[in-house]
């Protein structure tokens, strides 16, 4: 199987999710995905860093998020991982209820589920959660291989 990755540690910032989501987005590009496909990924990426900088290390200048990137034939795959107390994805409130409908926030985990393949929580090596994202190619795509360096 052939597989390209790339990985960074970067800093809790806002400038930080801008900066995964557009490697996300190059990789998936470079990748072979295409049109609503990159969309989907471009947005559960942005929603699971924004969860990474602002609840899981609560923008702390001493706590890194981990981002590792990488393309096989069957797919993409995208880990981000913070150094926060963790959460527990299934604790988490339903936004779809009636009560949580009107909120502000509380979408983005969600959504990432519903616009991945996969979306698995578990704890991580820095003590807090990782979040991997899952996007499989589809009939039609293939896995272009240009290789991930100066990314």
């Amino acid at each position: 199987m052939t597989t390209d990755s790339v990985s960074h540690v970067l800093d809790s910032t806002l400038d930080t999710v801008d900066y995964v989501e557009a490697m996300a987005l190059e990789v998936a590009q470079r990748a072979g995905f295409r049109g609503d496909r990159l969309n989907e990924i471009s947005l559960a990426v942005h929603e699971t860093t924004v969860n990474a900088v602002i609840h899981g290390n609560r923008y702390s200048a001493q706590k890194k998020v981990w981002v590792a990137i990488s393309v096989s034939e069957a797919g993409l795959k995208i880990t981000i991982a913070d150094e926060g107390d963790g959460f527990n994805a299934e604790a988490l409130p339903d936004p779809l209820a009636a009560q949580e409908l009107l909120q502000d926030h509380g979408r983005g985990v969600y959504l990432s589920r519903v616009l991945m393949d996969e979306y698995h929580v578990c704890p991580s090596d820095a003590g807090g959660a990782e979040v991997t994202l899952i996007k499989y190619f589809q009939h039609g795509e293939s896995f272009v291989r240009h290789g991930l360096a100066g990314i």
